[in-house]
C-alpha cells in the first residue's frame, strides 16, 4: 500500500513538473497580420534555466529579491505566457514594440499597476515613463508608444490565424524573425552566463576569430561591411543611402574623447551694451575615419552635393561629429575627423561591426533608469558579423560571480 502512495506521489510530481516547467502550447495567437518583426522568449525555458543557475549558487538563496509589500509578477492578475510575444507593426518607428497578454483577474491587475505607479492616462489606459499599457477586454496591450493599441486591438479581434510556435522558435530560449510577405528569417537568442548570442546558420569558429583579432586594440568602433550589410543597415535610417550613393564597401575606425564644448551667449551691461558670454562644458565626441568605395565616385559626389552633405569647408556633414573633411580617391572617399586623426585599422575582408563599451559614452547618457544603467555598464561589447546567409550577434558582458540570469 506504502508502495503504492509513493508511486502515486511520484508520478503527480512529475505530472506538476512537467506542466509548469515543460509543458507548453503549439500556437500564437496575439500577433497582428501586419507585424514585421516578432521576438519570442521561452519563458518556460528560461524560468528552467534561471532555477538551475539559482540552485548552483547558494548565495542567492536567502537574499531579498523585492519589497514584500509589492506584488510580484506571478501575482499581478496576468497570465504568465509560455511565449512571450513582442512584436514591431510594419511602417511605424523602430522604437516602437508591443505585446498582448491575458488577463486573468483585472482587479489584482488594477492593484499591481498602482503600486507599480503607473499613471491612469484614458479610459485603461496608463503610462509609466515610457512604458505604455491598455486593458482590451480579457486582454492587456503594452507598448513603447500608444499609437498602434487602437489598430492591434481590431487587428486581433479580426485575426482568426493562429501562427504555430515551430515556425519561429526551435529549442533555443528566444528568437527574432523578420516576416517580410511570405518570407520569414528567424534568428536563435541563447543567453549564457557571460553573453547572449542571436544568430542564424552559423559556424562561430570564424566569428570568434575575427573576435580575438578585433580584441587585441582599443578601438571604440570597428566596421567594415558590404553594399548588402550598408543596404541592410541604412534602411533603418534612409532607404534611398546606399542605392542612390552606389556605395559597395565601407570601412571606419572610431575612438572617443572628452573635449572641452564653447558656449556663447550675449547679454548687456549696465549701460544696455552687449557683451559676448563664453562658457565651457565637456562634451564626448568621436575621432573617427570612414572608407566608402564605389565604382563611380564622380556620380556620387554629385549625390552627395545633390542632397547637399558636403558645405564650403568641405565637410560632410551627414555625419554629425564635427569637424572632419571628405577626400575623393580613384576608388570612392575618405572622411575623417580634423580634430585628433587616427588611423584606419587593418582590413579582416569580413562583414563587422565591433562596439567596445566605454564609460565616456555611458557617462554622458543622462536619461538612462538605474536598471538600464547597470545593463549597459556591465557590458564588454557588441559583435556583428555576417558571412554569405550565417549571420551572429554577441552581447558579451563583463565577468562576475553570478551568471547573466541572475544579475538582474
Amino acid at each position: 500500500m506504502k508502495k503504492k502512495i509513493i508511486v502515486l506521489i511520484t508520478f503527480l510530481l512529475l505530472i506538476t513538473i512537467y506542466s509548469v516547467f515543460y509543458h507548453k502550447g503549439r500556437a500564437i495567437k496575439f500577433v497582428p497580420e501586419n507585424a514585421d518583426i516578432l521576438v519570442l522568449i521561452d519563458v518556460k525555458k528560461c524560468t528552467r534555466q534561471y532555477i538551475s543557475n539559482f540552485i548552483m549558487h547558494p548565495s542567492q538563496w536567502f537574499r531579498e529579491r523585492r519589497n514584500r509589500n509589492t506584488a510580484s509578477i506571478q501575482e499581478s492578475g496576468v497570465k504568465i505566457p509560455d511565449f512571450l510575444q513582442v512584436f514591431h507593426i510594419t511602417n511605424t518607428k523602430f522604437s516602437e514594440w508591443y505585446s498582448v497578454v491575458e488577463i486573468e483577474d483585472e482587479r489584482k491587475f488594477l492593484n499591481y499597476l498602482k503600486q507599480q505607479r503607473f499613471i491612469p492616462k484614458e479610459k485603461n489606459t496608463f503610462q509609466k515613463d515610457q512604458i505604455f499599457l491598455t486593458i482590451d477586454g480579457k486582454r492587456c496591450i503594452i507598448g513603447t508608444s500608444d499609437l498602434a493599441f487602437k489598430s492591434i486591438s481590431n487587428s486581433i479581434n479580426l485575426k482568426k490565424k493562429e501562427y504555430p510556435v515551430s515556425s519561429f522558435i526551435d529549442g533555443s530560449a528566444g528568437s527574432i524573425s523578420f516576416i517580410s510577405g511570405h518570407r520569414t528569417r528567424t534568428f536563435s537568442i541563447d543567453l549564457h552566463e557571460d553573453d547572449i548570442e542571436i544568430k542564424k546558420g552559423v559556424n562561430e569558429e570564424d566569428f570568434n576569430l575575427m573576435i580575438s583579432k578585433l580584441q587585441q586594440n582599443s578601438n571604440f568602433l570597428e566596421t567594415e561591411l558590404d553594399a548588402k550589410n550598408i543596404r541592410n543597415f541604412t534602411s533603418f535610417f534612409n532607404k534611398t543611402i546606399a542605392g542612390s550613393s552606389q556605395i559597395n564597401h565601407l570601412k571606419a575606425t572610431a575612438n572617443l574623447e572628452q573635449v572641452n564644448d564653447t558656449i556663447i551667449t550675449y547679454g548687456y551691461d549696465d549701460n544696455f551694451n552687449e557683451i559676448e558670454k563664453k562658457s565651457f562644458r565637456k562634451i564626448i565626441q568621436p575621432n573617427y575615419v570612414i572608407v566608402l568605395q564605389n565604382t563611380d565616385p564622380q556620380k556620387t559626389m554629385q549625390y552627395f552635393q545633390t542632397k547637399k552633405w558636403i558645405n564650403a569647408q568641405n565637410q560632410f556633414t551627414a555625419i554629425p561629429f564635427q569637424p572632419n573633411s571628405i577626400e575623393q580617391n580613384n576608388q570612392g572617399f575618405e572622411i575623417k575627423s580634423t580634430r585628433n586623426i587616427i588611423q584606419l585599422s587593418p582590413t579582416l575582408n569580413g562583414n563587422y561591426i565591433f562596439v567596445r563599451n566605454n564609460e565616456m559614452l555611458l557617462s554622458s547618457v543622462k536619461t538612462l533608469s538605474a536598471t538600464e544603467r547597470k545593463f549597459f555598464s556591465g557590458l564588454e561589447y557588441i559583435f556583428y558579423g555576417n558571412k554569405d546567409d550565417d549571420y551572429y550577434i554577441k552581447l558579451k558582458f563583463k565577468k562576475e560571480k553570478l551568471p547573466l540570469i541572475l544579475r538582474w
